[in-house]
């Protein structure tokens, strides 16, 4: 059971990241708002993607540039170490990382799995067509899909989450030492939990208004295993294996630079 810290909007922001990252799950909860939000993203009538497909595509631009600038300044306003900055960077990278190999191999499963056909005048099979250049062509693709934007915004809402979970701890070290933190840094906290809302936002409504099942469920798994593996697995490695570590695992409240 949580319970949220005093009266403090920080430590509640914090407390309300520790319970999404608990109970984080794909239920869909179709409320009116998500239904104002999606008429912006909704297809038009000429069969293209909706509009929230572009979006999405700057999922893990937009992730990277906020969380890893406020991992950066954390972790330097800590310990003042270049060379443990750039290890707790390095957590970013190697979600990139992730994602593009994820990205990959989906695409080689799918084309792997499906066939491409022209629906007009008769039902032709296209051999040797990828997935990508027949819905270019305007034909018809079959088989089996994961989907792509299921599985990086719930791998981005968990990053975040875990990223940003270590600010609880910074604040009662600044607080001890009777300073406030440096206003970078809130405003970066702000702008990451902003952006870890839109992301849940987006999963939701995407959940709830275009639905495609399994695609979004292997997808959605797809996230949440290659953030067990990383966060829940190879982070909590010694550095011996070339593991950067969890966030927040060089702290002065744990002492600092212990891994040094």
């Amino acid at each position: 059971k949580h319970v949220c810290p005093s009266t403090e909007h920080v430590n509640k922001m914090l407390c309300f990241l520790d319970r999404t990252k608990t109970d984080f799950s794909f239920k869909i909860n179709p409320l009116i708002f998500f239904r104002v939000l999606i008429d912006t993203f909704s297809p038009n009538g000429s069969g293209s993607p909706p509009s929230y497909r572009k979006f999405l595509r700057s999922t893990w631009g937009w992730t990277f540039v906020l969380t890893g600038s406020f991992v950066v300044l954390l972790s330097f306003s800590a310990c003042r170490s270049i060379s443990l900055t750039l290890r707790h960077l390095s957590r970013m990278a190697l979600s990139g990382v992730l994602w593009w190999g994820c990205r990959r191999l989906v695409t080689l499963l799918e084309d792997a799995a499906g066939a491409c056909y022209e629906p007009l005048p008769l039902l032709l099979l296209h051999e040797d067509q990828t997935k990508a250049s027949c819905l270019k062509a305007n034909m018809t693709w079959r088989g089996y899909e994961v989907s792509q934007e299921t599985l990086i915004l719930c791998l981005c809402c968990l990053l975040i989450v875990e990223e940003l979970s270590v600010f609880g701890r910074h604040l009662e070290h600044e607080k001890r030492l009777h300073r406030p933190p440096s206003a970078p840094l809130r405003v970066l906290f702000l702008l990451c939990v902003l952006l870890l809302f839109i992301w849940m936002v987006l999963l939701l409504c995407m959940l709830a208004y275009f639905p495609a099942w399994p695609s979004q469920q292997l997808g959605g798994a797809l996230g949440y295993l290659g953030w067990r593996g990383l966060y829940q697995g190879w982070y909590r490695l010694a550095p011996s294996h070339w593991s950067p570590g969890l966030p927040g695992d060089d702290h002065p409240s744990i002492p600092c630079l212990q891994n040094t």
